[in-house]
């Protein structure tokens, strides 16, 4: 496992067997971000919504005032392998707020490989997440889940998160395209 680094570093092993679990853009490149993001949006059966150009998800990330944050799970290659470190999973979050409960953090996303699931590392790229959330104040950790995505929503339940649709009734709306442009007379 490489040294501690920098506090926002988060260089520790995702899976507790060689890897490392840190913040981007401490890598070299954001190539990582960008494949996984595809790779989720072809899990979630949503890849035909992707939109977003690497370029723009590079500079709202990492541009001057960045509109979200990304952890980066990765595994290291075995002492002689040629290849480097691997990354096999991120979390994207950003900062919210509610009027009711104060500083808020929304997961947006949160992905990890197929063949790299059931090891813990989703879980630890959640509580890193929780852990950020408690350092900059936040009152809560806010993610969704497609309806389907059972084995997400029991990981997220184990993990204490508490199902709003079941227990609130609150339902997702947005504005987009179009509808977004009308609204706001444009």
């Amino acid at each position: 496992v490489p040294d501690v680094g920098e506090q926002d570093g988060f260089r520790d092993d995702p899976r507790s067997q060689g890897g490392r679990l840190w913040k981007y853009p401490e890598a070299d490149s954001g190539e990582g971000c960008w494949l996984e993001t595809r790779e989720l949006a072809e899990y979630e059966k949503l890849s035909d919504q992707v939109k977003i150009s690497e370029e723009a998800l590079r500079a709202d990330g990492f541009g001057e005032t960045p509109f979200y944050h990304c952890l980066v799970a990765e595994i290291l290659s075995a002492p002689g392998e040629p290849q480097g470190p691997c990354v096999v999973g991120y979390g994207l979050y950003y900062f919210s707020y509610s009027t009711w409960k104060g500083r808020n953090i929304y997961l947006e996303d949160i992905y990890v490989k197929p063949e790299y699931r059931g090891q813990g590392i989703g879980s630890k790229i959640i509580k890193k997440v929780a852990e950020v959330a408690l350092d900059k104040g936040c009152s809560q950790l806010r993610l969704a889940v497609l309806d389907w995505n059972k084995r997400a929503m029991d990981l997220y339940k184990a993990l204490g998160a508490q199902d709003l649709t079941e227990a609130e009734g609150w339902h997702c709306f947005r504005f987009e395209g179009e509808a977004m442009r009308e609204l706001a007379g444009k």
